[in-house]
């Protein structure tokens, strides 16, 4: 993408690319799946597909730690009705994948809202309970993980809908990235 801000690692720039694709293309979108393949693998072994995607221009060069570019495809719609954890524990992907990313939006409170939060609420009441917060904050959170370890994540807010106000880290949504990496175990 044209509007991704520059960025240190292939990752992170892969992160933010998916990022900025999705604000183009709105909220209230469903979670959302893509495969991270080498761009230059890509091109030698898929030009066609490359071409595509648009991965057959210019690619960055290399990061410190010699890791080239990242494409991100997207992958089919996940299926409705089926919890986020059952589904991902089904897939696995080829070795030509490098890695993984997801986006999710889901809705945050702050700290001080959390410790108001009702213990035995059922998880339907609970989520009607955050959903009618008044503090709450809906967030895209796109999270990306590689075959060595490698994790990032890009968390954008709704009412701050601007690439400028993306905040990015690798451990921002740990749970997300530990259940994406287990897909990419052999």
């Amino acid at each position: 993408m044209d509007n991704t801000p520059l960025a240190a690692s292939p990752l992170t720039r892969a992160v933010l690319e998916i990022d900025e694709y999705l604000s183009g293309l709105g909220w209230d979108r469903p979670t959302m799946l893509f495969a991270l393949v080498d761009t230059a693998r890509l091109r030698a072994e898929e030009p066609e597909l490359a071409e595509r995607l648009g991965a057959d221009g210019p690619v960055d060069g290399t990061d410190d730690a010699g890791q080239g570019s990242l494409t991100p495809v997207e992958q089919e719609e996940l299926p409705t009705g089926v919890p986020l954890d059952e589904f991902l524990a089904t897939i696995a992907w080829p070795e030509a994948v490098s890695g993984c990313a997801m986006a999710v939006e889901r809705l945050m409170l702050p700290p001080s809202a959390e410790a108001a939060m009702p213990d035995d609420l059922e998880p339907a009441a609970l989520e009607r309970w955050v959903a009618d917060h008044p503090e709450r904050q809906e967030v895209r959170l796109t999270v990306a993980v590689l075959r060595d370890g490698q994790r990032e994540s890009a968390v954008r807010l709704r009412e701050k809908d601007a690439a400028t106000e993306v905040l990015t880290g690798p451990d921002l949504v740990p749970g997300l990235a530990e259940a994406l990496a287990a897909t990419l175990e052999e």
